[in-house]
């Protein structure tokens, strides 16, 4: 009898921890460790290159959007194909796609392409769109160094003749440091580096065809 009321009592005890959020503190040694999307350094030659394209109007840029699976800041690695995994202890500030949204920004600014560049939401109706869609940002562990790979494809669309000027899938992949989320993090922001500064390439591409149907 007594048993049962130990039993008992320590039920109502779990059932009291559960309808209140009763945790346990946690370890301080898994803490829960933050990071962000950086822009790593460009090579300086190839944007002024594109720079000397410069005035072609005003640029809209919608928020990139995410690929299933990657529309949230837990930071993502692969460990065979197709399967997706997350580190326990170690998160985005931000899902991907809106840490890339001001890094896309300074990146077109600083080509010169444009005689502006503003970012969706706005009441502006610009010269020309541009749109990101499928973004991912993941750690590949499936060959040594592990690789982490960022991707998205881009449409580039002429606002007032409504046509769509170009699309293209870009992807990257950059050897990590360190075998560990920091190191595919630092690996990321090489990976964006290089996306964005082959994407400028593109769009200056474009808009001197842009008697062409695309790019």
């Amino acid at each position: 009898m007594r048993v049962r009321r130990v039993v008992a009592w320590w039920g109502l005890v779990m059932a009291a921890c559960a309808a209140t959020a009763c945790v346990l503190p946690r370890s301080e040694d898994n803490p829960i460790r933050t990071f962000v999307l950086m822009n790593a350094e460009i090579d300086g030659a190839s944007g002024s290159r594109v720079a000397q394209a410069g005035g072609q109007g005003v640029l809209v840029v919608a928020v990139p959007q995410a690929a299933p699976g990657f529309e949230q800041p837990r930071i993502a690695y692969l460990r065979r194909p197709s399967e997706v995994s997350y580190y326990a202890n170690h998160v985005w500030a931000d899902s991907p796609s809106r840490m890339v949204m001001p890094l896309l920004i300074q990146s077109l600014e600083t080509a010169g392409l444009w005689r502006a560049v503003v970012p969706m939401p706005t009441g502006i109706r610009g010269d020309y769109q541009l749109d990101l869609s499928g973004l991912l940002v993941q750690q590949e562990f499936l060959q040594q160094p592990s690789r982490s790979r960022v991707q998205w494809r881009a449409h580039l669309v002429d606002v007032k003749a409504q046509r769509v000027m170009g699309a293209r899938n870009f992807d990257a992949l950059e050897p990590a440091p360190t075998e560990d989320a920091y190191g595919g993090v630092l690996a990321a922001d090489r990976a964006i580096a290089t996306l964005l500064a082959t994407m400028n390439e593109w769009i200056s591409s474009c808009l001197r065809g842009s008697g062409r149907e695309s790019c």
